[in-house]
């Protein structure tokens, strides 16, 4: 499980409080890498950039999973506007040579009532066709290289960003389906 709130979204907030502060450092902490993102560090650096985001790269279905909770001050024309653009991605994200990254992107407001959801509010199910396709959509702070990431998908993290305190993001391959 890749947590962006240590990475990505650490980065926007730490750098907008830290910046204001007199006498506090400039730079925000580095993040620990789990598992995953390490192992995505060690693929990339051994395959490169190109390889990696190809989207014949590690063919298969890939779902990725991102559940956000908002900042309390966060209103609710804000979360729609924020999912609007979320979904918005379905169609907006495209390789150079325009074809499509994602397949679908699916939405949904937290209602389980089992009482484990740890505040999370929204969830997202982005499902796609490689992990080459995956790699390209996420981008930072994976892949670095703006030739090989989505600049769609990247503006939406900077607008999404101030609104969140909390992002959660599992990916999986699907290795096993089940059918009644």
């Amino acid at each position: 499980m890749l947590i962006f709130s240590r990475s990505l979204i650490f980065s926007l907030i730490a750098a907008s409080f830290w910046g204001s502060v007199p006498g506090v450092a400039q730079a925000a902490p580095t993040p620990l890498l789990d598992e995953a993102a390490l192992s995505a560090q060690s693929v990339l650096a051994k395959v490169g950039a190109a390889r990696f985001t190809a989207a014949d790269f590690q063919p298969g279905t890939l779902r990725h999973m991102v559940m956000f909770r908002f900042r309390p001050e966060v209103t609710p024309a804000l979360r729609g506007e924020v999912t609007k653009r979320f979904l918005a991605l379905a169609s907006l994200s495209r390789r150079p040579d325009g074809k499509p990254v994602v397949v679908s992107i699916e939405a949904g407001a937290q209602n389980s009532g089992e009482n484990n959801d740890l505040g999370l509010q929204e969830g997202y199910l982005v499902t796609f066709k490689s992990g080459g396709d995956r790699n390209f959509y996420v981008g930072r702070p994976i892949v670095t290289d703006a030739r090989y990431f989505d600049a769609a998908h990247e503006a939406f993290k900077i607008f999404a960003g101030p609104y969140l305190e909390k992002v959660v993001v599992f990916d999986f391959p699907v290795s096993a389906v089940s059918r009644p």
